[in-house]
């Protein structure tokens, strides 16, 4: 009788197909979930401000400039956040930096004065600045240049998902009022504990390279592995500049406008919205914090179109 042997091409392409969709069922939920979290940690102010601005008397000028802090730390430490991930490790570093930003985060729920509530934001902004850059430096040690359009989108769709989440949880996390503690209050360190949790488990359940994957088949292994190498070996041969001077890069410096565009309405919207609506609809905070899950789904598919459109086109 004779053996059918399957195209080598053929075979290829099968090991590529099972390789993405063993790395993403395994990667992708968790390091989504982490993403959601850490959302929830920056613009849950804009919920907890529904009650607190009035309980410590805090003007909207106050309450912006301490929301905005959190971005001076962040800022200056997200290089550096890339770079621990790229040379250090992505599992050691993303569990150090979680324990430490939940603690933070639960912490600022029991602030009382304004230099309090500008300092807890500025620790957090400080805490929580390598987390972003450092899970998409990590996702380019899974994926190849050609899914990375997806992977990206997959991952940040996290950021209207976590505003989805966030609003009927802060909504019944205001209502509450225990041991003398405003909803607020429980808001911010109950918000901030899961952080805690991801950190310890991070720890066990990230792999910093596909080659020390035990979970991967090894030819799944073997295959991954050769891509990035390939992938590598590309740089090099078109040379490595330092990172100091890819800031002055015009495409680098094009994508960080276009970022910065995006990412001011999505902060913009994301801290002021519940007090916008809460001040124009004439809602009770518990109404409010229900009512901004709107816009955010209508988000996460969008994103999703555009990363897969973005690998289709190139």
């Amino acid at each position: 009788m004779l053996l059918r042997m399957a195209h080598p091409a053929a075979i290829r392409v099968d090991l590529a197909d099972s390789t993405r969709r063993h790395v993403t069922r395994r990667l992708m939920p968790f390091l989504f979930f982490l993403y959601v979290v850490s959302y929830i940690d920056r613009i849950n102010v804009g919920f907890a401000g529904l009650q607190m601005t009035g309980e410590l008397g805090f003007s909207n000028s106050v309450f912006g400039f301490g929301s905005g802090i959190f971005f001076i730390g962040y800022v200056l430490l997200g290089i550096p956040g890339a770079i621990i991930v790229e040379k250090w490790s992505a599992r050691k570093a993303m569990a150090s930096t979680m324990l430490v930003w939940g603690c933070v985060a639960a912490a600022t729920g029991l602030i009382h004065t304004k230099p309090e509530f500008y300092g807890m934001r500025f620790v957090l902004g400080v805490t929580e600045a390598g987390f972003f850059p450092g899970m998409i430096t990590y996702l380019t040690h899974w994926y190849c240049p050609k899914d990375r359009g997806k992977a990206v989108a997959m991952f940040m769709a996290a950021i209207p998902m976590s505003q989805v989440i966030a609003a009927p949880i802060s909504a019944l996390l205001l209502r509450v009022h225990w041991l003398g503690l405003s909803g607020w209050r429980w808001l911010l360190i109950l918000e901030g504990a899961p952080a805690v949790v991801c950190g310890i488990i991070s720890w066990f359940y990230l792999t910093d390279w596909p080659r020390e994957a035990k979970w991967l088949h090894p030819e799944e292994r073997e295959w991954l592995t050769g891509e990035l190498q390939r992938e590598g070996s590309r740089k090099a041969a078109a040379g490595r500049i330092p990172w100091y001077r890819a800031l002055g890069n015009l495409n680098v410096l094009l994508l960080c406008f276009v970022y910065f565009g995006g990412t001011s309405g999505t902060y913009g919207l994301g801290l002021w919205m519940p007090k916008m609506l809460q001040k124009v609809g004439h809602l009770s905070a518990v109404q409010t914090s229900w009512y901004t899950a709107f816009p955010a789904l209508a988000a996460v598919p969008l994103m999703l179109i555009c990363g897969w459109h973005s690998d289709r086109t190139g």
